[in-house]
Formats: structure tokens, sequence, C-alpha cells
């Protein structure tokens, strides 16, 4: 049923992924998917960009790119069956980007427990909840 498998990932904060990665462990292994790792890199702010180096956008990405092969290591799913991207710009725009892209069956992702200001204002889950082609499975941390 869920072939093709999302996870969003912070690499700011990878012990909030673990049971997003778990699910879709799981999940991928049941349905002999694949997972694929997504982290999205925020856009450097213009009135930054003179100060910070040249290749700083590329640093940033190729630091994702080793963090995420390092959690894709440890996440015991055969290397065949997953992989990862990282990709630039808004958080949930690039998410629905991305699973549009690799025709995702399923988006895991972890969110907090919603706050006061979560209601009001919405998070990028409920942005990817609301706008997502294919189902969308939120593990509560």
């Amino acid at each position: 049923m869920f072939k093709s498998i999302l996870v969003p990932i912070d690499l700011a904060d990878t012990d909030l992924a673990k049971p997003a990665i778990a699910t879709a462990t799981t999940l991928s292994q049941n349905w002999s998917g694949s997972v694929r790792l997504l982290n999205v890199l925020p856009m450097t702010p213009v009135m930054l960009a003179e100060y910070v180096p040249a290749d700083f956008d590329e640093q940033q990405r190729q630091t994702s790119e080793e963090a995420l092969a390092i959690v894709a290591r440890e996440s015991g799913i055969d290397a065949a069956h997953i992989s990862s991207v990282v990709r630039q710009g808004g958080i949930y725009h690039e998410i629905l980007e991305e699973a549009a892209h690799m025709k995702a069956d399923l988006i895991v992702m972890t969110s907090h427990r919603p706050a006061m200001r979560t209601y009001f204002l919405g998070s990028n889950a409920g942005h990817v909840v609301r706008y997502a082609k294919c189902s969308v499975l939120v593990v509560r941390h």
C-alpha cells in the first residue's frame, strides 16, 4: 500500500524525527517500500549574504547530506530501500514539492504537541496535512 514514503527531518533536532523514522521503517518493511529522508535548508537572507562565505549554501548542503547519510545508516533500513535529499526553501512548500516529485504514497512526520500559538498561526505539519496530495501520518512527540 505504501511503496514510497517521505520522511522530513529537521537535522537540528534529530531526536524529534526518531519516532517518524521508526514508523516509516516499519511501514516500508511491511509493504516492501522505500523511504526518502528529506531535509529542508532555509534560504540565506539577502541582508546576510555579504557576511557569509560565497560557498555558504553549498557548505550547508554538503553538511546536511552527510548528516542525512548517517541518519539513513542508523535507521536500520536496507541501503537499497532508503535515499535522502536536501532541498532549499520554505519548509512545508519543499516537503510538498518533494512528495509530488517522488510520487509519495505517504508522508510520515513528527510534530510537537500543539501549543496555543500553533492553533492560530498553523505549523509546518499542519500545512502539509492540509495541502498534501497523498496520505500524511503525523507522529506526536
